[in-house]
């Protein structure tokens, strides 16, 4: 009688287990492959959403992602639909709209806890710009230098 018992439950758990399914083992999204293999200490923009479409990363800052003197080339700015952020220092990246190591114009900020943004559509600049195929400049900077971030 207790096998029988045994084998009744042991059979209903495993026809549940085919009906719940657990949440364990969730496939990975593009932008956590591609967060998984980026080098720690860079900073990553991307031509299409969901991080696909590498278009540079950099270590340090850009200036001017349009001209050929950083880690982002001629064609780059106004091109990132996404980025990732896979720093080291805990510093944020903040990203620009405008060129020049006077850092001016509109920017946001994307913090190291927030790993990636699979697209920049919807977000602005403190200047009110559209941030998504906007990004002209980035640097390195200390959170508290943010007016604005991603995810607010």
């Amino acid at each position: 009688m207790r096998k029988t018992l045994a084998a009744a439950a042991t059979l209903g758990l495993a026809g549940l287990a085919v009906i719940v399914p657990t949440s364990g083992a969730q496939a990975a999204t593009p932008c956590d492959n591609a967060w998984n293999s980026a080098t720690n200490g860079y900073f990553y923009a991307y031509a299409n959403d969901n991080c696909s479409g590498y278009l540079g990363s950099a270590e340090g800052a850009d200036s001017n992602w349009g001209n050929s003197q950083g880690s982002f080339q001629g064609g780059d700015t106004n091109n990132a639909e996404s980025i990732l952020h896979k720093g080291t220092s805990g510093l944020a990246v903040q990203v620009f709209n405008g060129t020049g190591e006077d850092w001016a114009g509109g920017h946001t900020c994307i913090k190291k806890s927030e790993y990636y943004m699979s697209s920049l559509n919807g977000f602005s600049f403190t200047s009110g710009y559209d941030v998504d195929n906007e990004i002209s400049s980035h640097r390195w900077v200390a959170e508290g230098s943010c007016g604005k971030f991603l995810d607010s």
